[in-house]
């Protein structure tokens, strides 16, 4: 159970760190694009939101092989979930 535990902290972590970084942006550039910037902090939650949802509520609960290929898909969603909000954030004006 404490793999879970970690799992769920992990997703909290990145997912923190993406929105951090979307704020940080917002008060620190001048000219920001908040509009653009909020908008990538509500699809990070949403991802994270997905993802909580989804540990909670494994597939295959019997067989232990596909419970681990499960949550090992997730960890990789949530990798690519995050980059793909920090590319959308890079692309930002004066970021």
């Amino acid at each position: 159970m404490a793999k879970l535990k970690n799992l769920k902290k992990d997703i909290d972590f990145l997912v923190g760190q993406v929105v951090l970084d979307c704020f940080e942006y917002i008060h620190l550039t001048v000219d920001a694009d908040t509009e653009g910037a909020y908008s990538i902090v509500g699809e990070v939650l949403v991802l994270r939101n997905q993802l909580r949802n989804r540990v909670n509520h494994p597939d295959g609960k019997d067989n232990p092989a596909l419970t681990k290929q499960f949550y090992k898909r997730i960890g990789k969603e949530l990798v690519e979930g995050c980059d793909q909000c920090y590319e959308k954030l890079a692309k930002l004006p004066n970021a």
